[in-house]
């Protein structure tokens, strides 16, 4: 099948952070001995320069510089990765990029300066406005300092800011996870993402885990947050809200099962080959190894083409995850599969109630959200 070539993402991936938190299973460690600034940029040039060929062509639609912290870097460093960036990738019409940080007030102060040099989508790790439930997830700022932060990206001058909420926390009730959606929407971000608490592997939190709200009460949580985000903001993603023209362009790529380019260490990509071979790859983890290593071909953790069997289920967990869904014709641009492959069991699902058609797109319905793992699991290969 010939198409013309998609554009693609790039991921950019840095690794400290002030305090590494009981509940994340990143890639992020506590800044030490090994956080070298200047050091770091260099070695993500000399990546994406190894890497730049395998995009000719191309037109870059997004860039995400996640963590870690990334607004634990000064405005210089960020500034010089664009830099480079802007100089080595063909770019797109409105380049998204989009910046993690922190509400910690270090890193909001900087945030006019990231505005200044090209960032123009922030994401803010908020977690939650209470200060209990903020020490509880061994969170570095307080309640205060997230509100803070919130005004200072847009006093700076961003006019897409994403909030990051979490619920299902360790103590807390109903009415408290509905207070923070409801001081999240005060702020008209145009932006949610509200996700439950889970216990990740390789996490302090799963060593030791606390004592969380029983299942009949997260879902309470769950059900009436999302009737409250609902009054403002439209569901396009399991945990993500938006308002018109607000949604990321970068985590839909991910969703849709588009292709991008991954720089740092410990960062994946998956990219597309003129023949229709779709691999991912992966960077080596620790920091002073990947600076050392970053542009040659020892830097790779190791990569792995995805055998034509496993596509359709690769397709479906993210595509499914979509309020929108998809269309067969998205399904074979992604795939290079013949989409009569996979027609005998989306039409199975929708005998079962797990996925409903709206004109040329597939999705699922309520139940079929609601047991997400169960529908997917008819995409595995036999």
């Amino acid at each position: 099948m010939s198409t013309k070539p998609a554009d693609y993402s790039l991921y950019v991936h840095i690794p400290w952070c002030i305090k590494k938190c009981p509940y994340c299973d990143f890639n992020s460690h506590e800044k030490r001995d090994d956080y070298n600034e200047d050091g770091y940029i260099d070695a993500l040039i000399r990546d994406l320069d190894r890497q730049a060929i395998k995009v000719k062509g191309r037109r870059l639609s997004s860039v995400f510089i996640g963590g870690g912290t990334p607004s634990l870097f000064s405005v210089n460093a960020i500034d010089r990765l664009l830099s480079a960036i802007k100089q080595r990738l063909q770019r797109g019409e409105n380049l998204e990029i989009t910046m993690e940080a922190n509400p910690g007030t270090a890193e909001a102060e900087k945030f006019k300066g990231f505005y200044e040099i090209g960032v123009n989508r922030l994401s803010i790790g908020v977690q939650s406005f209470n200060d209990t439930h903020l020490q509880l997830l061994g969170r570095v700022h307080n309640a205060k300092q997230a509100h803070g932060a919130i005004r200072m990206a847009q006093d700076a001058g961003f006019k897409r800011i994403n909030i990051d909420l979490m619920f299902g926390l360790p103590q807390q009730s109903l009415e408290q996870a509905l207070l923070d959606v409801e001081l999240a929407l005060s702020y008209q971000t145009g932006h949610l993402s509200h996700y439950q608490l889970t216990l990740e592997k390789n996490t302090l939190f799963y060593n030791h885990p606390p004592e969380l709200p029983h299942d009949e009460l997260i879902w309470d949580m769950q059900t009436n947050c999302q009737q409250t985000i609902a009054n403002q903001l439209q569901q396009y993603e399991v945990s993500a809200y938006a308002a018109e023209q607000q949604r990321s362009r970068h985590n839909l790529n991910y969703w849709q099962f588009g292709d991008y380019l991954g720089i740092g260490a410990g960062a994946h990509g998956k990219l597309t080959n003129q023949h229709g071979q779709i691999s991912r790859y992966w960077n080596k983890k620790q920091p002073r190894e990947y600076m050392t290593l970053a542009g040659t071909a020892s830097c790779l953790g190791g990569n792995a083409a995805i055998p034509a069997p496993e596509l359709p289920f690769e397709f479906m967990i993210n595509a499914l995850r979509l309020t929108a869904g998809f269309t067969l014709q998205q399904y074979q641009q992604r795939t290079y599969l013949d989409p009569s492959s996979v027609l005998p069991k989306i039409n199975q699902l929708i005998g079962k109630g797990l996925l409903q058609q709206d004109a040329n797109a597939y999705r699922c319905t309520k139940l079929g959200w609601n047991f997400l793992n169960d529908t997917l699991e008819h995409f595995l290969p036999t």
